[in-house]
């Protein structure tokens, strides 16, 4: 139901696109079954920028210590800026296998990524509000580039 909860919350953010590869789509199969959120009014994945979220549900070759290919695991992936990511995680050290706590994600938490597999109690309103400042931020970060270069979004 958690997941749910979150692609709820998220479908309803204003602008956003949701990439969900789906079997059989022209995305590559690793992606399959994931979720890959931005900031799109005109509903073009963009090409220029990465997601400020995803929700991944397996492993991936360079990323297998949050064990998503255990039954009924998966991660939500949030670009929160480093300071923000300091105060969700608060210098937690378990490993990155743990529920329900925020931790710098695996891979990408030196560029302000946190990391959540199954979000739950503790930390499913904190994620939801983190989402909705991720939004947001990707949301500026495209008006401001729209402004100076006159492209669209």
């Amino acid at each position: 139901m958690t997941m749910e909860r979150v692609l709820a919350e998220v479908r309803g953010f204003d602008g956003v696109l949701e990439l969900a590869p789906e079997a059989g789509s022209e995305h590559p199969e690793i992606s399959w079954g994931d979720h890959f959120f931005y900031y799109a009014p005109d509903g073009v994945v963009p090409t220029n920028r990465q997601p400020y979220a995803t929700i991944v549900t397996k492993d991936y070759p360079d990323d297998v210590e949050s064990r998503l290919d255990d039954p009924g695991r998966w991660r939500l992936n949030i670009h929160v800026g480093a300071q923000a990511m300091a105060a969700l995680t608060g210098g937690a050290t378990t490993g990155y296998d743990a529920e329900d706590v925020f931790l710098p994600h695996p891979l990408y938490g030196d560029y302000g990524w946190v990391c959540v597999v199954n979000p739950g109690p503790a930390t499913l309103d904190r994620a939801l509000a983190a989402l909705r400042d991720a939004h947001a931020g990707d949301r500026r970060r495209v008006e401001r580039r729209q402004a100076t270069s006159g492209e669209t979004a």
